[in-house]
């Protein structure tokens, strides 16, 4: 099975009597090994390439790797880039057979831009997106109710809606092509007595892990075997889309925020030709799911039908591949009552562990936050032994923790303002709430975070 490049650090003993992973082909010492190739197939606008990998595998056909990555999505590519720059080789698992591109944008503040300025790769997406100059909130008829402009608050504000599928394929070309090997699904879990990490994939591929990193999403199998409860749905579900302009998007670089009845609706240019908008609304349960865009479009229209033209427009020059609808979800850490983010050697980031609704757009900048601050933990501590790496990722889970659950709840509650029904309640908000007593400064404040940029350092 593919293994990651040689890297520059083995962890100590204490974690592996058996052998040294990741030696050097010239090593003087060699051990017993059956060799075998895999194609590990890496498939972007950027990548595209098959390459043959040699593996190594102990005598009961188990191979062995120092760190696992489970999940190719932003965290698990992130954090991935994030410990080469420091010197360290991983191997990211991903159950699809290629980088999951589908989907939209996600909409990056300045947090997001300092940890990919960190990672290196920072100026490789800014030249394709737009800088959002600010935010215009309208109601259902079209009347403006307030606008702002981001820099009058935060000189150092940034704020960019970026591609998923741009952002996955930017993160993983800085990979070597063997460091992420598709069509391997994790099936199950098991901690060994010597305390790595046995990882059984649903081909049957088993492998080894010293330390095992859980990227895999809101559905996490990995925060599931970690004893986490599946996510809550929060009463919302959200018609996504990315428009395109083959002439030039017509909007100004703003984010345009449209408030109804139990309806909310928003959009924001992307690129020159590519506008990004949702449609959020209640319902009391998620309801089947659908993937049929045409489907999709005519609900998403029939909910905003007599509202500003432009958003309806939007719809219509939606491409079918880039139309979705998902229920919102998000799971509350409850301090005492709720697991911590690592168990032994195996240990959590992004939304595998604190998955949050997108009202405060921090979801994708709180995985980034996570993947540079819990790399720079383990390279610190990795070569001090298991107690070592323990203590690094406890400390990790200590840090993050008081971040990342008040963003949770206060995105939960900001969406529960903003979709109430009561015609009363809305019209308070409209008239009042939001023309004379918002302030965007107090609404940015999460958003700063301090990130020195990941180098690679001697040990």
């Amino acid at each position: 099975m593919a293994i990651a490049s040689p890297t520059l650090l083995s962890l100590n003993s204490q974690l592996s009597s058996a052998s040294s992973m990741h030696r050097s082909p010239h090593s003087a010492r060699t051990i017993s090994r059956r060799q075998s190739c895999h194609l590990v197939r890496a498939r972007n606008n950027k990548i595209n390439s098959l390459s043959v990998i040699e593996a190594k595998t102990t005598t009961d056909d188990v191979s062995e790797e120092d760190i696992v990555i489970v999940g190719a999505g932003i965290a698990g590519l992130a954090t991935a880039v994030s410990l080469q720059r420091l010197g360290v080789r991983s191997l990211v698992l991903e159950q699809a057979e290629s980088l999951r591109t589908g989907g939209t944008s996600l909409t990056l503040f300045k947090n997001g831009w300092r940890v990919l300025d960190a990672i290196g790769v920072g100026n490789d997406l800014r030249s394709q997106f737009l800088e959002i100059q600010g935010m215009v909130v309208k109601s259902e008829d079209g009347r403006e109710l307030r606008s702002f402009r981001f820099k009058d608050e935060d000189e150092s504000q940034e704020v960019r809606a970026v591609e998923r599928k741009i952002l996955l394929e930017t993160l993983a070309i800085k990979l070597p092509s063997a460091a992420v090997r598709f069509s391997s699904g994790l099936a199950r879990m098991e901690r060994r007595e010597n305390g790595k990490m046995l990882l059984e994939l649903v081909d049957g591929t088993r492998l080894l892990a010293k330390i095992v990193i859980g990227c895999d999403g809101i559905r996490s199998p990995v925060a599931k075997w970690m004893g986490f409860s599946e996510p809550k749905y929060v009463g919302h579900c959200a018609f996504r889309g990315l428009g395109f302009y083959a002439n030039g998007q017509p909007f100004e670089p703003l984010v345009n925020y449209v408030y109804g009845r139990g309806l909310r609706a928003g959009y924001v240019p992307v690129s020159p030709t590519k506008v990004y908008w949702f449609i959020c609304f209640n319902s009391p349960s998620p309801g089947p799911k659908t993937i049929d865009p045409s489907v999709l479009k005519k609900q998403a229209k029939e909910l905003v039908k007599n509202w500003p033209s432009e958003l309806l427009n939007l719809i219509d020059l939606t491409p079918d591949e880039t139309i979705s609808k998902t229920p919102l979800v998000d799971r509350w850490l409850w301090p005492v009552i709720s697991p911590p983010p690592s168990t032994g050697t195996t240990v959590l980031v992004g939304d595998a562990w604190h998955p949050m609704t997108p009202n405060l757009g921090q979801g994708a900048c709180c995985a980034l936050e996570d993947a540079v601050i819990l790399s720079r933990k383990l390279v610190n501590a990795i070569n001090s032994g298991p107690p070592s790496v323990e203590d690094a990722m406890k400390s990790y889970g200590t840090e993050r923790w008081p971040r990342v659950f008040p963003l949770t709840v206060r995105a939960n509650l900001v969406g529960s303002l903003l979709q109430w029904e009561n015609p009363v309640v809305c019209s308070v908000r409209n008239n009042v709430v939001i023309p004379k007593l918002v302030r965007l400064g107090p609404i940015l404040e999460h958003t700063n975070f301090e990130c020195e940029p990941s180098l690679k350092t001697n040990f």
